[in-house]
C-alpha cells in the first residue's frame, strides 16, 4: 500500500498531472485520424518526452497510449474509418447504429466501454502485476500456437451460415500475411522482385485499404443511387443525444466485464496483441447476443446495430493497454508492439525495464502503474469534448465533399507509415478488393484474423515441431503443454459443435 501510495504522491505534481492530461488529449486527437496507429501515434510523442524529466515524460505517454484506442472508435462510428486497428469491429456495428440516427448512443457506448475497460484493467495492474506476470511466462512456441489457432476458431461463430465464404476469407488473409521474407527460412515468398515487398505488405495501409477507401467507396455508390432516384442526398449522421439509458447500461455490464477479462489475460501475453482480443471479446459478444437477444421486437440483426457489438471491442482493446504493462514493467517483456515502444521511453531517461526497476526507480513503476488509472478516469469527460469538436468540424463537411476528405486522410494515413508512395496503391487496391468482397458476401472480419495471425501462426507452428522434433500430438500433451492442450481443445469445440447442431437443426426440419 505505501507503494501505491507513493505512486500517487508522484503523479499528484502539478507539472505530472499536467502533462498526463495533455497526452490523453492528444493521443485522443490523433487516434481520431484515420491511418494513424496505436503504434505511430506513440512513437510520434517520444521525442518530445527527451527533454522532459522522466515523470512527466511517461505520463505523457501513457496518456497517449490510453487515448488512442478509444480516439479510433470516432470515425469509426461517424464514417466507417477506422482511426486506428484497434476500432476496426467497433465501426461494424457503430456505424449500423449511427444510419439509423444514433450516433451519439453508439458514440457514448464506444467512450463508456473504453472506459470501463480500461479501468478495471488498470486495477489489476495495480493490484497483481507481480502475480500476473508468471502467467506470461507460462507461454512458449507451442502456447502461442494454440493461442493463434484459438483466434482464428473464434471466428466461426460469426459466419452464421456462410463458413464457406468464411473459410476462404481467412485462408486469403494467410496468404497475403505470407508475403516478403519467411520467419523460418529467411527466403522471400511473392514479392515479385519489388523490394517494397520484401518485409511483406505494410499492414496500416493495408487496413486503411480495407476499411477506408472501401467505405469511399460505398459513399460513392450511394450518392450516385440517390442521383439517378432523384432524391436528395443524405447528410452524414448527427450526433444527438449520448445520454445512455440505465436499462442499456444493466444490459451491457456482463459485456464490460466478460470482454475487460479477455482483454486483461490477452493484453499480458507477449506477441498476442490487441486485435486478437477485441475479435475474441466480439465473438463472445456475438454468441451471448443470439442466445438471448436476437430476433425479439427492436433488435437489429448482429453487425447490423448492436450495442453489444460495438461494447466488446472497445472493453477489449482498452483493456490490453494497461495489461501489456503487467509482463513489461514485472519482467521486461513487452505484451504487444506499443507496449514495446515503452522500453524505448524508459532507456532514454536511462531505466530498465523489469524487476530492477520497482527497487531501483520505485517512484516511477508505480507512478506508471497509477496513471494508467487516472487517464481512463480523465479521459471520460475529454473526449465528450474532442467528438463534439471532431464532429463540428470534419463530420460537419456536407456527404459530397466528404469523399474526397475521407480519400485524402486515407492516403495520407497511408503514406505516413513509411513515406511510401507504394503504401497509397497498397491502400486503394485493398479498398477495391474489400468492397468486390462486400459485393460477394465474403466476410471480412476472418481475412483480417488471418492477416493479423499469420505470422504468428507459423513462426509458432515452425519452432514448436523443431523443438518437439517434428512431434505434432505436442499441443495436446496435456502433461508438458496443458495450456495449449486446454486451448486445442476449446478449438476444436468451436469447430465441432456449431457443426452438430447444424445438423440437429436440419434432421428437426425434415
Amino acid at each position: 500500500m505505501d507503494l501505491i501510495l507513493l505512486g500517487f504522491s508522484t503523479l499528484t505534481d502539478p507539472l505530472v498531472l499536467l502533462t498526463l492530461v495533455i497526452g490523453v488529449v492528444a493521443g485522443m486527437i490523433v487516434g481520431s485520424i484515420p491511418g494513424i496507429n496505436d503504434n505511430i501515434a506513440f512513437a510520434v510523442f517520444i521525442p518530445f518526452s527527451f527533454s522532459m524529466p522522466p515523470e512527466q515524460a511517461l505520463a505523457l505517454m501513457v496518456g497517449v497510449y490510453c487515448a488512442a484506442a478509444t480516439g479510433g472508435a470516432i470515425p469509426a462510428i461517424m464514417i466507417k474509418v477506422p482511426g486506428t486497428a484497434s476500432s476496426l469491429l467497433t465501426a461494424l456495428d457503430g456505424n449500423a447504429m449511427a444510419r439509423k440516427g444514433a450516433a451519439g448512443k453508439a458514440l457514448s457506448i464506444a467512450l463508456t466501454s473504453s472506459v470501463v475497460g480500461g479501468i478495471l484493467s488498470s486495477i489489476v495492474l495495480l493490484l497483481f502485476a507481480p502475480s500476473l506476470a508468471q502467467v506470461a511466462l507460462q507461454f512458449g512456441y507451442v502456447e502461442n500456437f494454440a493461442l493463434a489457432i484459438l483466434g482464428l476458431s473464434s471466428v466461426v461463430g460469426l459466419l452464421r451460415g456462410a463458413v464457406i465464404k468464411g473459410a476462404i476469407a481467412a485462408v486469403i488473409g494467410l496468404l497475403v500475411a505470407n508475403v516478403g521474407f519467411s520467419p523460418v527460412t529467411g527466403f522471400p515468398r511473392y514479392t515479385f522482385d519489388s523490394v517494397n515487398l520484401i518485409e511483406g505488405i505494410p499492414f496500416v495501409p493495408l487496413l486503411v485499404g480495407l476499411f477506408g477507401i472501401a467505405a469511399m467507396l460505398e459513399l460513392m455508390v450511394d450518392i450516385v443511387k440517390e442521383r439517378h432516384a432523384g432524391t436528395k442526398a443524405s447528410g452524414l449522421p448527427e450526433i444527438g443525444s449520448m445520454r445512455l439509458p440505465g436499462k442499456l447500461i444493466r444490459r451491457l455490464l456482463p459485456i464490460w466485464g466478460g470482454s475487460a477479462a479477455i482483454g486483461n489475460l490477452i493484453g499480458m501475453l507477449p506477441g498476442a496483441g490487441m486485435l486478437m482480443a477485441i475479435f475474441l471479446a466480439y465473438d463472445q459478444a456475438a454468441r451471448r447476443f443470439r442466445r438471448r437477444f436476437e430476433g425479439k421486437p427492436g433488435e437489429a440483426e448482429w453487425g447490423k446495430g448492436v450495442p453489444e457489438g460495438i461494447a466488446a471491442p472497445e472493453a477489449a482493446n482498452n483493456a490490453v493497454t494497461a495489461s501489456s504493462m503487467v509482463p513489461l514493467l514485472s519482467l521486461g517483456i513487452p505484451g504487444n508492439s506499443t507496449s514495446a515502444l515503452f522500453i524505448g521511453a524508459l532507456a532514454i531517461h536511462g531505466m530498465v525495464p523489469g524487476p530492477l526497476l520497482f527497487t531501483q526507480h520505485g517512484h516511477i513503476a508505480w507512478m506508471i502503474i497509477v496513471a494508467f488509472l487516472a487517464a481512463n478516469l480523465i479521459m471520460w469527460p475529454i473526449a465528450y469534448g474532442v467528438i463534439k469538436t471532431v464532429s463540428q468540424t470534419i463530420f460537419a463537411i456536407p456527404k459530397q465533399a466528404m469523399v474526397g476528405v475521407i480519400a485524402l486522410l486515407c492516403l495520407m494515413g497511408a503514406y505516413s507509415d513509411g513515406a511510401n508512395v507504394f503504401n497509397m496503391w497498397v491502400a486503394v487496391v485493398a479498398g477495391i478488393v474489400a468492397y468486390s468482397m462486400r459485393l460477394a458476401g465474403i466476410p471480412l472480419g476472418p481475412a483480417i484474423l488471418g492477416l493479423v495471425l499469420g505470422p504468428q501462426l507459423e513462426a509458432s507452428l515452425a519452432n514448436s515441431l523443431s523443438i518437439s522434433q517434428g512431434n505434432w500430438l505436442v499441443f495436446f500433451d496435456p502433461v508438458s503443454h496443458p495450456i495449449s492442450a486446454g486451448m486445442m481443445s476449446v478449438s476444436l469445440a468451436l469447430w465441432i459443435v456449431p457443426m452438430l447442431m447444424s445438423r440437429r437443426q436440419r434432421a428437426s426440419d425434415k
